[in-house]
This record gives structure tokens, C-alpha cells and sequence, in this order.
């Protein structure tokens, strides 16, 4: 069974590489054997360019978490308390949150007041979270890890994807002078041969 198997997988293999343009065939040109090799090299490339995606996505992503542990790091969290209601969120817009005033308490025991991001529908005196800066004003919170993540995959994946048709465009623009001269070629062999056949058939 496995020696079967085995010689089963050894005709498949040749049957590609023949038709790939690969072993003794006298009825391939030149131009054949050269547009079979375009397309072994692109599929290479493009097999190439999945390791690059994914080191590039990996790279973004580390890039992205590092930037986002560092704001972490510089800002402070502090619980804050809204100071009016909000409206619900309108319909078709996509929108999730909207601007209100809240007020919230310093280390010192000093009252701020500022204008901060919430969820709509939230009512007066509910307890939200703010990030503040160095200033101590109100800013964007950091980017959660998961959002890292999900940059790094959206790169590695649009790598992949722009690659590939990068160079699928290309190999199909390498093989149209070849499918020319295969014309030129057939014209020339047809010249030769029509004659003969014309004559045959007389």
C-alpha cells in the first residue's frame, strides 16, 4: 500500500513538473519553458511574502502595544462624576459616545471640571473614568492591547494580499511579450508547413 502511495505521489509530482514546462517534451519552445519559470518564481515570491507578512504584522503590533504602554505609563486615571445627562445615541450614525461636562478630585483635594468622552445615554452624577496628562488636563485614553493586535494582523494580512497582486501583475505582464513571440513563432512554422499539407491534400 505505502509503495503504492509512493509512486502515486512520485507521477503527481512529475506531471506538475511536466507541466510546468520541466523534463523532455520536444513540443515546448523555448518561450514555454521561460513562462514556466516567470510562474515558479512568482508562486516562490508569493509563498515568500507570507513569513514577511506575518515579521511585518508582528513588528507593527510590538510597535503599537510599546507606544500604548508608554502613554499608560505617563497618564493618569482618575474617577470623574458627569455633570448633566446625555441623549441617546442617534440612529445611522455609528457614533457610540459624546462630549459632557464632568468634575472629578485631585490628589490635593482640589475640584477640576472639563469636558470628557462617554457613552450616550449616560445620566447626570454617574461615575466615569478619565485619563488625564501631565498638564493635567483631559485626554484619549490609551489603546487597549487588543486593539495592537488587531493593527498588527490588518497590516501582515494587506501586506500579503497587495503583495500577491503586486505580483501576480507582474507575471502575467512578463509573459505577454513571450506570448508574442509564441505567435510570431506559430506564423512562422505555419508558413512552412501549410504548403506541405496544401500539396498532400492536392
Amino acid at each position: 500500500m505505502s509503495i503504492g502511495r509512493s509512486r502515486s505521489g512520485e507521477l503527481w509530482v512529475l506531471m506538475r513538473a511536466r507541466r510546468l514546462g520541466y523534463g523532455r517534451n520536444p513540443l515546448r519552445r523555448r518561450v514555454d519553458r521561460i513562462e514556466s519559470a516567470i510562474v515558479f518564481g512568482a508562486v516562490l515570491a508569493a509563498l515568500l511574502m507570507i513569513p514577511i507578512a506575518a515579521a511585518t504584522g508582528t513588528a507593527v503590533r510590538n510597535a503599537s502595544e510599546h507606544a500604548a504602554a508608554h502613554r499608560r505609563a505617563v497618564l493618569t486615571q482618575v474617577q470623574a462624576r458627569t455633570l448633566e445627562d446625555t441623549e441617546s445615541a442617534p440612529d445611522g450614525t455609528g457614533q457610540v459616545d459624546t462630549t459632557v461636562r464632568v468634575t472629578w478630585i485631585d490628589p490635593a483635594g482640589r475640584p477640576h471640571e472639563g469636558r470628557a468622552n462617554v457613552a450616550f445615554g449616560t445620566k447626570k452624577d454617574a461615575e466615569v473614568i478619565v485619563w488625564l496628562d501631565s498638564s493635567g488636563a483631559i485626554t484619549l485614553p490609551p489603546r487597549p492591547a487588543g486593539d495592537s493586535a488587531a493593527i498588527g494582523s490588518a497590516v501582515g494580512l494587506s501586506l500579503a494580499m497587495v503583495s500577491w497582486l503586486l505580483i501576480a501583475g507582474l507575471a502575467r505582464l512578463s509573459v505577454v511579450p513571450l506570448n508574442r513571440r509564441r505567435m510570431r513563432a506559430w506564423e512562422r512554422e505555419w508558413e512552412i508547413v501549410a504548403p506541405r499539407w496544401r500539396h498532400r491534400q492536392g
